[in-house]
């Protein structure tokens, strides 16, 4: 539990081409229905070197939140893996301009790097905590691995959050 706003937060670490992580959409999605400001989902970037467009898709994803549509931009994003994969940067160019967003902005923040260090700084902080793939959730300092299964989970993260918010 979170303190200090008395939400239950949950840390999920994605790689933004990863279609496991594409697939843990329905569970953040239903979980934040279900829980609403009870529960503060933070997205994470922990890109894996055998996806090479991982790292300017995380970048991508750090721009889209300085312009106000971080969450959008990422469940899209995650819904466009396949393609990502096959065509690379241009998806994150064009995602960003079908949401509105400033595509010249994005460009230019995947050239200068603006965002590598907040990346970077996430991937760090997996790596300490043990995250080895993705998606990785961390709970009320329990870390579940949902890169090895999936099933379940949404189920597990519930059940804590219940027990976080019935005892706040």
């Amino acid at each position: 539990m979170n303190e200090t706003s008395g939400q239950a937060v949950l840390e999920v670490w994605c790689d933004l081409q990863c279609p496991d992580c594409h697939r843990a959409e329905g569970d953040l999605s239903a979980l934040g229905e279900r829980f609403g400001p009870a529960l503060e989902i933070r997205r994470r970037h922990f890109p894996l070197p055998g996806h090479k467009h991982a790292l300017a898709a995380a970048q991508a994803a750090e721009e889209a939140f300085a312009q106000g549509r971080g969450d959008d931009y990422w469940t899209a994003l995650l819904g466009r893996t396949v393609e990502l994969g096959r065509r690379g940067e241009p998806v994150l160019l064009e995602l960003a301009g079908e949401l509105g967003l400033d595509a010249e902005e994005f460009e230019t923040a995947l050239i200068d790097g603006r965002h590598l260090l907040q990346v970077d700084a996430d991937h760090a902080e997996g790596k300490a905590l043990g995250v080895t793939g993705t998606p990785t959730y961390l709970i009320d300092g329990q870390r579940l691995d949902g890169g090895k299964s999936q099933e379940g989970l949404g189920e597990r993260i519930a059940g804590i959050v219940e027990r976080l918010v019935a005892a706040d």
